[in-house]
């Protein structure tokens, strides 16, 4: 059977290709994980051991990064890491995810080996430099798992074969389609959250807004704070700015403030079941919020564009006045689920386009498709 090398640097990435792996796995393919990135930092909760936790796969790990290192220079890490990997192990399919640098490091070092690669939820916008990183890891890999048909034609758009584009959903919708397996009392008790009535906020930093994005976060969370309301906050994840986010998190009152370094996933799933509502840029308030039915509002630009469901009200950090009226208004009500994303049925197509033998016939040598 072929063996499938999964390359995660977050905890974000790890939770959307997760369930595609263990979809493998049960599935008879030999996977493997090659674990880099925030997983291996301790201020990000050293999430590499949500991955050592997942049963029947390999583990590799690989420290690319020293904190404050630029992005380019984690990109270089994170190829020659990768790149010795792949020479001594020579997978038949690396499967990356997204838009993170660790994923474009993945995808380059695919296409110069001329291995097979596999990039889960290309062909969506953002409107920041993420979403350049998205579309030349489109270009770079072999073949498309995507979340939408709007997403499957801006890959074909970008001169990419139909027949190598496959409409999946959003695989972390997945988890929130099932019981996660624990009660919210389990998971306020093993995360010492004190309030029941809460709101979760997550505010990561935009690259090309490094020189605002403290005043973007004081802005937020003091409008969050002046609410008088209660939320567990997931801190920021490590891209450049994130100090000045961390330093605002500092000075949140603890007792209606939560602020958590990473959850795992099931954990993560039974909060948001129960929240009164999701306020950040992380993706989640886009795809999973609104897959929820919980209202969510969309601070800034990280995440511009991405969705139009009717549960997701969007502002920026410092327009006090939407923020004030989405908390007052929008707090623990509920919307009817949005399939924008798809239906939580994200591994079951993954493992069937996998079992079609023209997937691992198709030739490495790319072409660009023209169309009208």
């Amino acid at each position: 059977m072929k063996d499938i090398l999964f390359l995660t640097g977050t905890r974000a990435d790890f939770g959307k290709l997760e369930p595609l792996a263990a979809a493998a796995r049960d599935a008879g393919y030999g996977v493997t994980f090659f674990v880099t990135g925030m997983h291996m930092m301790d201020r990000y909760g050293l999430t590499r051991n949500e991955v050592r936790r997942m049963a029947g796969v390999g583990t590799h790990e690989f420290l690319n990064q020293r904190p404050g290192d630029p992005q380019d220079m984690v990109l270089a890490k994170t190829v020659t890491g990768f790149s010795d990997y792949v020479a001594e192990h020579r997978p038949d399919l690396i499967v990356i995810h997204g838009d993170r640098v660790e994923a474009l490091a993945g995808a380059l070092v695919g296409a110069m080996n001329y291995v097979r690669s596999a990039h889960v939820e290309g062909g969506e916008v953002s409107g920041t430099i993420d979403e350049v990183f998205r579309h030349c890891n489109t270009k770079l890999c072999t073949h498309h798992f995507v979340s939408s048909e709007a997403a499957a034609r801006r890959v074909m758009a970008l001169g990419e074969p139909a027949e190598t584009v496959h409409v999946i959903g959003s695989p972390e919708l997945d988890f929130h389609a099932r019981p996660s397996g624990v009660t919210l009392d389990q998971v306020r008790a093993h995360y010492e959250i004190p309030f029941a009535d809460y709101g979760i906020a997550t505010f990561h930093p935009v690259t090309s807004e490094q020189a605002t994005i403290g005043t973007q976060a004081a802005a937020l969370f003091g409008a969050l704070e002046a609410s008088g309301r209660a939320f567990v906050v997931i801190a920021p994840n490590n891209d450049p700015g994130s100090d000045a986010i961390f330093a605002v998190l500092d000075r949140l009152p603890k007792d209606r403030f939560r602020v958590l370094p990473s959850m795992r996933f099931a954990h993560f799933s039974e909060l948001m079941k129960n929240a009164a509502c999701m306020v950040g840029n992380s993706s989640a308030g886009v795809r999973e919020a609104p897959f929820l039915g919980l209202p969510s509002l969309d601070i800034g630009t990280r995440q511009a564009n991405r969705s139009d469901a009717a549960s997701v009200t969007a502002c920026q950090a410092a327009d006090t006045a939407t923020i004030a009226r989405f908390l007052a208004q929008d707090w623990g009500r509920r919307h009817a689920r949005d399939a924008g994303f798809g239906q939580g049925l994200a591994a079951d197509r993954f493992v069937q386009v996998l079992a079609r033998p023209e997937f691992w016939d198709s030739p490495l040598q790319k072409a660009f498709q023209d169309r009208e």
